[in-house]
């Protein structure tokens, strides 16, 4: 059992935290806005000062007080209601800036002890992300205690592959992703986080899903005419893969053939997406 499961009582956030003063804390909700970097994506890479910076950031206002907590949570999926507990602190600035970091900080080292281990459960109904402890904490459900800091290296079936760029490659050459990938045929998709633009390809003969996606992480394009053409960094920042169908090694490749040109079609990638035939 790789982590501890709360599946009878209802356990909360702060039933762990035990925060004093509520009304003084901030709970910041980071997501991914249309085209930005996933901040998860950000938290895999270990870059815990890029993400200090977007939960100290002002855009057209400020955002908190000097003495205040800030707790920093990341959306773990776009589809699902799961935030991951990556930073507890303490305002002790305000630098006044706008646009800008607009405060200096502390780390609580007391809490250090959850940090990206705690999955919390929250529906956020509002459009505002950065939110009064006091009006959701007690709706921050823990559902989930990890017995050491979240990784993204374990393989999570072929139905549920849909990763980015740059976490299938810190990923790939895993051992779960490749004993999955190595031996399996199929037909896959790329998508275009900015515009909804889609690519559909296929893994046969002697390359397999392993190996051709081996190819995207090394060119950035595998030899598409029209991935050719973009950017390689905008092809890290903003392309996500999953798989469509999946076929044992033994299949004929025509068959795969035939289902990546029905998925073409179905999908309608060479009108509105990047196969160019």
């Amino acid at each position: 059992m790789q982590n501890a499961e709360f599946e009878s009582a209802r356990i909360l956030l702060n039933d762990i935290l035990k925060l004093d003063d509520i009304e003084n804390i901030k709970i910041r909700l980071n997501i991914a806005y249309g085209g930005e970097i996933d901040p998860m994506s950000v938290f895999r890479e270990n870059n815990m000062e890029r993400i200090l910076r977007g939960q100290y950031w002002n855009y057209s206002k400020k955002y908190y007080k000097e003495g205040q907590t800030t707790i920093c949570l990341l959306k773990m999926k776009k589809k699902e209601d799961l935030w991951l507990l990556v930073h507890i602190g303490k305002v002790t600035k305000d630098l006044n800036l706008i646009n800008s970091i607009g405060y200096e900080y502390q780390n609580i080292d007391k809490f250090d002890k959850f940090m990206g281990r705690v999955i919390v459960r929250y529906k956020n109904k509002s459009q505002t992300l950065i939110r009064n402890a006091s009006s959701i904490i007690n709706e921050c459900e823990i559902v989930q205690l990890l017995p050491t800091i979240y990784e993204h290296d374990q393989f999570p079936g072929y139905e549920n592959v849909n990763i980015s760029w740059r976490d299938l490659s810190n990923v790939i050459e895993n051992d779960s992703w490749k004993t999955a990938l190595q031996n399996q045929k199929g037909v896959y998709l790329i998508t275009d986080n900015t515009n909804g633009k889609m690519y559909v390809g296929s893994a046969y003969a002697e390359t397999m899903i392993l190996n051709r996606w081996r190819s995207y992480l090394k060119t950035r394009h595998g030899g598409n005419v029209k991935l050719k053409a973009l950017d390689s960094e905008y092809i890290e920042d903003h392309f996500t893969f999953s798989i469509l169908e999946i076929f044992k090694s033994t299949t004929n490749d025509q068959i795969i053939i035939e289902r990546e040109n029905w998925w073409k079609n179905t999908l309608q990638t060479r009108v509105f997406g990047y196969n160019a035939n």
